[in-house]
Protein backbone atom coordinates (compact mmCIF):
# COMPACT_ATOMS: atom_id res chain seq x y z
CA UNK A 1 0.00 0.00 0.00
CA UNK A 2 1.40 3.93 -0.98
CA UNK A 3 1.64 5.84 1.56
CA UNK A 4 0.55 9.93 1.83
CA UNK A 5 1.72 12.79 4.24
CA UNK A 6 -0.88 14.59 6.48
CA UNK A 7 -0.48 17.52 8.01
CA UNK A 8 2.60 18.34 10.46
CA UNK A 9 4.62 14.95 8.90
CA UNK A 10 1.83 12.11 9.96
CA UNK A 11 2.30 9.56 7.68
CA UNK A 12 -0.47 6.71 7.11
CA UNK A 13 -1.36 4.59 4.21
CA UNK A 14 -3.21 6.17 1.27
CA UNK A 15 -6.26 4.77 2.05
CA UNK A 16 -7.45 4.01 5.49
CA UNK A 17 -10.55 1.85 7.04
CA UNK A 18 -13.48 4.01 8.85
CA UNK A 19 -14.61 1.20 11.15
CA UNK A 20 -18.21 2.94 12.73
CA UNK A 21 -19.66 0.67 10.23
CA UNK A 22 -18.38 -2.54 12.24
CA UNK A 23 -20.60 -1.32 15.18
CA UNK A 24 -23.59 1.01 14.39
CA UNK A 25 -25.14 2.70 11.50
CA UNK A 26 -25.66 0.34 8.42
CA UNK A 27 -28.12 -2.54 9.62
CA UNK A 28 -27.03 -5.96 10.85
CA UNK A 29 -23.96 -5.51 13.54
CA UNK A 30 -21.75 -8.42 12.65
CA UNK A 31 -19.98 -10.00 15.91
CA UNK A 32 -17.03 -8.60 17.53
CA UNK A 33 -15.55 -11.72 16.93
CA UNK A 34 -15.91 -11.65 13.27
CA UNK A 35 -14.16 -8.24 13.34
CA UNK A 36 -10.94 -8.83 15.14
CA UNK A 37 -9.83 -10.70 12.15
CA UNK A 38 -10.97 -8.40 9.56
CA UNK A 39 -9.11 -5.71 11.11
CA UNK A 40 -5.74 -7.76 11.41
CA UNK A 41 -6.10 -8.95 8.09
CA UNK A 42 -6.14 -4.86 6.67
CA UNK A 43 -3.29 -4.44 8.33
CA UNK A 44 -1.33 -7.53 7.13
CA UNK A 45 -2.31 -6.04 3.32
CA UNK A 46 -1.15 -2.36 4.23
CA UNK A 47 -3.82 -0.63 5.65
CA UNK A 48 -1.97 1.90 8.26
CA UNK A 49 -4.72 3.85 8.99
CA UNK A 50 -7.82 3.25 11.67
CA UNK A 51 -10.94 5.77 12.19
CA UNK A 52 -13.17 5.30 15.26
CA UNK A 53 -14.53 7.48 17.81
CA UNK A 54 -15.55 7.05 21.60
CA UNK A 55 -19.61 7.68 20.28
CA UNK A 56 -19.29 4.74 17.85
CA UNK A 57 -21.57 2.21 19.57
CA UNK A 58 -21.16 4.32 22.00
CA UNK A 59 -17.73 3.13 23.56
CA UNK A 60 -17.88 -0.48 21.59
CA UNK A 61 -15.99 0.83 18.80
CA UNK A 62 -13.15 1.69 20.53
CA UNK A 63 -13.19 -1.60 22.10
CA UNK A 64 -13.05 -3.22 19.11
CA UNK A 65 -10.47 -1.39 17.72
CA UNK A 66 -8.21 -1.63 20.50
CA UNK A 67 -8.55 -5.54 21.17
CA UNK A 68 -7.77 -6.01 17.28
CA UNK A 69 -4.91 -3.38 17.43
CA UNK A 70 -3.16 -4.14 20.02
CA UNK A 71 -1.00 -6.72 19.04
CA UNK A 72 0.35 -4.21 16.10
CA UNK A 73 0.01 -1.18 17.71
CA UNK A 74 3.40 0.27 17.02
CA UNK A 75 2.72 -0.81 13.09
CA UNK A 76 -1.12 1.62 12.83
CA UNK A 77 -2.08 5.64 12.94
CA UNK A 78 -5.36 5.36 15.12
CA UNK A 79 -7.50 8.10 15.20
CA UNK A 80 -10.46 8.52 17.25
CA UNK A 81 -12.97 11.18 18.55
CA UNK A 82 -14.43 13.74 21.56
CA UNK A 83 -16.84 15.98 21.80
CA UNK A 84 -20.36 13.68 21.51
CA UNK A 85 -22.10 11.92 23.88
CA UNK A 86 -25.26 10.28 24.45
CA UNK A 87 -28.15 11.28 27.11
CA UNK A 88 -31.21 10.05 27.29
CA UNK A 89 -30.93 8.58 24.03
CA UNK A 90 -30.15 11.98 22.57
CA UNK A 91 -26.44 13.10 21.04
CA UNK A 92 -25.21 16.24 22.54
CA UNK A 93 -22.19 18.09 21.86
CA UNK A 94 -19.78 18.64 24.98
CA UNK A 95 -16.07 19.97 24.10
CA UNK A 96 -15.53 21.32 27.61
CA UNK A 97 -11.75 21.28 28.55
CA UNK A 98 -12.95 18.99 31.64
CA UNK A 99 -15.11 17.10 29.06
CA UNK A 100 -12.18 16.15 26.84
CA UNK A 101 -9.71 15.00 29.61
CA UNK A 102 -12.19 12.55 30.76
CA UNK A 103 -12.85 11.75 27.39
CA UNK A 104 -9.06 11.13 26.12
CA UNK A 105 -8.58 8.81 29.86
CA UNK A 106 -12.09 6.76 28.08
CA UNK A 107 -10.36 6.20 24.91
CA UNK A 108 -7.12 5.27 25.75
CA UNK A 109 -8.34 2.52 28.27
CA UNK A 110 -10.83 1.02 25.24
CA UNK A 111 -8.07 1.43 22.77
CA UNK A 112 -5.34 -0.41 24.58
CA UNK A 113 -2.68 2.53 24.42
CA UNK A 114 -0.77 4.80 25.60
CA UNK A 115 -1.29 8.02 22.93
CA UNK A 116 -3.74 8.96 20.36
CA UNK A 117 -1.84 9.46 17.06
CA UNK A 118 -4.90 11.62 15.77
CA UNK A 119 -7.18 13.24 18.12
CA UNK A 120 -10.63 14.90 16.27
CA UNK A 121 -13.22 17.18 17.45
CA UNK A 122 -16.08 15.28 16.56
CA UNK A 123 -18.28 18.49 15.81
CA UNK A 124 -17.65 22.56 16.83
CA UNK A 125 -19.65 22.81 20.06
CA UNK A 126 -20.99 26.41 19.90
CA UNK A 127 -20.83 26.68 23.52
CA UNK A 128 -17.18 26.30 23.90
CA UNK A 129 -14.54 28.76 21.78
CA UNK A 130 -12.34 26.61 19.78
CA UNK A 131 -9.31 28.14 21.19
CA UNK A 132 -10.21 26.46 24.50
CA UNK A 133 -10.46 23.10 22.64
CA UNK A 134 -7.23 23.79 20.64
CA UNK A 135 -6.09 24.46 23.81
CA UNK A 136 -6.88 21.31 25.65
CA UNK A 137 -5.43 18.78 22.54
CA UNK A 138 -2.35 20.98 22.76
CA UNK A 139 -1.64 20.30 26.58
CA UNK A 140 -2.97 16.71 25.56
CA UNK A 141 0.40 16.35 23.54
CA UNK A 142 2.21 18.14 25.39
CA UNK A 143 1.91 15.43 28.15
CA UNK A 144 1.84 12.45 25.05
CA UNK A 145 -1.41 11.54 25.48
CA UNK A 146 -2.20 12.75 22.27
CA UNK A 147 0.17 13.61 18.99
CA UNK A 148 -1.69 15.35 16.75
CA UNK A 149 -4.87 17.03 15.99
CA UNK A 150 -8.02 16.98 14.33
CA UNK A 151 -11.29 18.34 13.55
CA UNK A 152 -14.36 16.99 11.86
CA UNK A 153 -17.06 18.91 9.88
CA UNK A 154 -15.46 22.04 10.76
CA UNK A 155 -16.18 25.71 9.08
CA UNK A 156 -12.74 27.62 7.74
CA UNK A 157 -13.13 30.24 9.92
CA UNK A 158 -12.96 27.98 12.99
CA UNK A 159 -10.24 25.81 11.13
CA UNK A 160 -8.06 28.92 11.01
CA UNK A 161 -8.90 29.72 14.87
CA UNK A 162 -7.57 26.48 15.79
CA UNK A 163 -4.58 25.96 13.81
CA UNK A 164 -3.66 29.16 15.64
CA UNK A 165 -3.35 27.88 19.16
CA UNK A 166 -2.41 24.29 17.82
CA UNK A 167 -1.77 23.20 14.29
CA UNK A 168 -4.66 21.10 12.57
CA UNK A 169 -2.77 17.54 11.11
CA UNK A 170 -6.16 16.70 9.41
CA UNK A 171 -9.64 17.99 8.63
CA UNK A 172 -12.55 14.93 8.54
CA UNK A 173 -15.43 15.75 6.11
CA UNK A 174 -17.68 14.44 4.10
CA UNK A 175 -16.21 14.23 0.45
CA UNK A 176 -16.70 11.91 -2.56
CA UNK A 177 -18.22 12.54 -6.46
CA UNK A 178 -21.51 13.41 -4.78
CA UNK A 179 -20.79 15.66 -2.09
CA UNK A 180 -18.05 18.16 -3.57
CA UNK A 181 -19.29 20.98 -1.41
CA UNK A 182 -15.59 20.94 0.30
CA UNK A 183 -13.85 22.30 -2.97
CA UNK A 184 -15.77 25.44 -2.58
CA UNK A 185 -13.68 26.64 0.77
CA UNK A 186 -12.48 23.89 2.92
CA UNK A 187 -9.81 22.24 0.26
CA UNK A 188 -8.58 25.50 -0.95
CA UNK A 189 -8.07 26.40 3.47
CA UNK A 190 -6.70 23.00 3.90
CA UNK A 191 -3.49 23.68 1.25
CA UNK A 192 -3.01 27.44 2.92
CA UNK A 193 -2.53 25.92 5.94
CA UNK A 194 -0.86 23.10 5.33
CA UNK A 195 -3.27 20.49 6.99
CA UNK A 196 -4.55 17.52 5.32
CA UNK A 197 -7.84 16.52 4.32
CA UNK A 198 -9.59 12.89 5.79
CA UNK A 199 -12.71 12.49 3.73
CA UNK A 200 -15.61 10.03 5.21
CA UNK A 201 -18.05 8.06 2.91
CA UNK A 202 -16.09 8.26 -0.23
CA UNK A 203 -18.22 6.06 -1.83
CA UNK A 204 -21.17 8.16 -0.80
CA UNK A 205 -22.35 5.62 2.38
CA UNK A 206 -22.18 3.04 -0.66
CA UNK A 207 -24.23 4.39 -3.45
CA UNK A 208 -20.92 4.57 -5.76
CA UNK A 209 -20.33 1.23 -5.39
CA UNK A 210 -23.04 0.49 -8.27
CA UNK A 211 -24.78 -1.89 -5.82
CA UNK A 212 -27.54 0.02 -4.55
CA UNK A 213 -30.60 1.36 -6.53
CA UNK A 214 -34.14 2.34 -5.94
CA UNK A 215 -35.25 -0.65 -5.58
CA UNK A 216 -32.90 -1.43 -2.85
CA UNK A 217 -34.66 -1.74 1.00
CA UNK A 218 -32.52 -1.50 3.87
CA UNK A 219 -33.29 -3.33 7.05
CA UNK A 220 -34.66 -1.20 9.90
CA UNK A 221 -31.86 0.18 11.74
CA UNK A 222 -29.59 1.17 8.95
CA UNK A 223 -28.65 5.07 9.03
CA UNK A 224 -29.76 5.30 5.42
CA UNK A 225 -33.21 4.96 6.21
CA UNK A 226 -33.42 8.85 7.18
CA UNK A 227 -31.25 10.29 4.56
CA UNK A 228 -32.96 12.10 2.17
CA UNK A 229 -30.53 11.44 -0.46
CA UNK A 230 -31.69 7.51 -0.29
CA UNK A 231 -35.12 7.80 -0.32
CA UNK A 232 -36.04 5.89 -3.10
CA UNK A 233 -37.11 8.55 -5.68
CA UNK A 234 -33.49 10.21 -4.75
CA UNK A 235 -31.72 7.03 -5.45
CA UNK A 236 -33.47 6.98 -8.59
CA UNK A 237 -32.42 10.53 -9.97
CA UNK A 238 -28.57 9.82 -8.81
CA UNK A 239 -28.33 6.67 -10.74
CA UNK A 240 -26.82 9.02 -13.20
CA UNK A 241 -23.70 9.42 -11.18
CA UNK A 242 -23.30 5.55 -10.40
CA UNK A 243 -23.66 5.44 -14.43
CA UNK A 244 -20.37 7.81 -14.92
CA UNK A 245 -18.30 5.66 -12.59
CA UNK A 246 -19.21 2.09 -14.06
CA UNK A 247 -18.73 3.50 -17.21
CA UNK A 248 -15.22 4.48 -16.47
CA UNK A 249 -14.57 1.75 -14.60
CA UNK A 250 -15.17 -0.67 -16.95
CA UNK A 251 -12.69 1.10 -19.66
CA UNK A 252 -10.10 1.19 -16.63
CA UNK A 253 -10.60 -3.40 -15.54
CA UNK A 254 -11.74 -1.73 -12.38
CA UNK A 255 -14.91 -1.56 -9.97
CA UNK A 256 -16.63 0.83 -9.77
CA UNK A 257 -15.93 1.80 -6.12
CA UNK A 258 -12.40 2.00 -7.24
CA UNK A 259 -13.30 4.65 -9.59
CA UNK A 260 -14.69 6.52 -7.02
CA UNK A 261 -12.08 6.09 -4.58
CA UNK A 262 -9.36 6.75 -7.23
CA UNK A 263 -11.34 10.04 -8.06
CA UNK A 264 -11.00 11.12 -4.33
CA UNK A 265 -7.21 10.59 -4.09
CA UNK A 266 -6.60 12.15 -7.77
CA UNK A 267 -7.63 15.58 -6.14
CA UNK A 268 -4.96 16.38 -3.65
CA UNK A 269 -1.94 14.61 -2.35
CA UNK A 270 -2.72 15.04 1.03
CA UNK A 271 -6.17 13.74 0.60
CA UNK A 272 -6.34 10.31 2.61
CA UNK A 273 -10.37 8.37 2.10
CA UNK A 274 -11.15 6.27 5.13
CA UNK A 275 -14.01 3.81 3.47
CA UNK A 276 -15.42 1.80 5.71
CA UNK A 277 -16.24 -1.96 5.10
CA UNK A 278 -16.68 -5.09 7.49
CA UNK A 279 -15.95 -7.70 4.35
CA UNK A 280 -12.31 -7.65 3.76
CA UNK A 281 -12.89 -8.52 0.17
CA UNK A 282 -14.18 -5.04 -0.36
CA UNK A 283 -11.38 -3.49 2.13
CA UNK A 284 -9.25 -5.32 -0.66
CA UNK A 285 -10.88 -3.81 -3.75
CA UNK A 286 -10.93 -0.69 -2.18
CA UNK A 287 -7.30 -1.08 -1.60
CA UNK A 288 -6.97 -1.23 -4.83
CA UNK A 289 -7.96 2.47 -5.56
CA UNK A 290 -4.84 3.37 -4.73
CA UNK A 291 -2.95 1.48 -7.70
CA UNK A 292 -5.79 2.76 -10.31
CA UNK A 293 -4.92 5.31 -12.20
CA UNK A 294 -6.76 7.87 -13.97
CA UNK A 295 -5.21 10.19 -16.08
CA UNK A 296 -6.03 14.13 -16.72
CA UNK A 297 -8.03 13.25 -19.69
CA UNK A 298 -9.79 10.95 -17.40
CA UNK A 299 -10.43 14.02 -14.60
CA UNK A 300 -11.36 16.24 -17.02
CA UNK A 301 -14.14 13.78 -18.62
CA UNK A 302 -15.60 12.89 -14.97
CA UNK A 303 -15.80 16.16 -14.19
CA UNK A 304 -17.54 17.24 -17.43
CA UNK A 305 -20.05 14.42 -17.03
CA UNK A 306 -20.33 15.35 -13.14
CA UNK A 307 -21.29 18.99 -13.75
CA UNK A 308 -24.01 18.05 -15.87
CA UNK A 309 -25.96 15.88 -12.85
CA UNK A 310 -28.15 17.41 -10.51
CA UNK A 311 -27.66 15.24 -7.04
CA UNK A 312 -30.85 14.75 -5.63
CA UNK A 313 -32.00 15.13 -1.58
CA UNK A 314 -29.57 16.43 1.25
CA UNK A 315 -26.70 13.82 2.96
CA UNK A 316 -28.27 14.17 6.49
CA UNK A 317 -32.01 15.30 7.91
CA UNK A 318 -31.87 18.70 8.29
CA UNK A 319 -31.16 18.73 12.21
CA UNK A 320 -28.22 16.68 11.70
CA UNK A 321 -26.97 19.45 8.90
CA UNK A 322 -27.42 22.03 11.21
CA UNK A 323 -24.69 20.79 13.63
CA UNK A 324 -22.01 20.92 10.71
CA UNK A 325 -19.81 23.82 10.03
CA UNK A 326 -20.10 23.48 6.19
Amino acid sequence: MKTRILGQGLEVSAIGLGCMGMSQSYGVIPDKADMIPVLRAAVDRGVTFFDTAEIYGPFVNEELVGEALAPVRDQVVIATKFGLRMENGEQLQDSRPEAIRRSVDGSLRRLRTDHIDLYYQHRVDPNVPIEDVAGTVKDLIATGKVRHFGMSEAGVQTIRRAHAVQPLTAIQSEYSLWWRRPEDELIPTLQELGIGFVPFSPLGKGFLTGAIDEKTTFTPNDFRNIVPRFSPEARKANQGVVDLVRSMAERKGATPAQVALAWVLAQKPWIVPIPGSTKLSRIEENMGAAELKLTDADLREIDAAASKIEIQGGRYPEALEARTGL
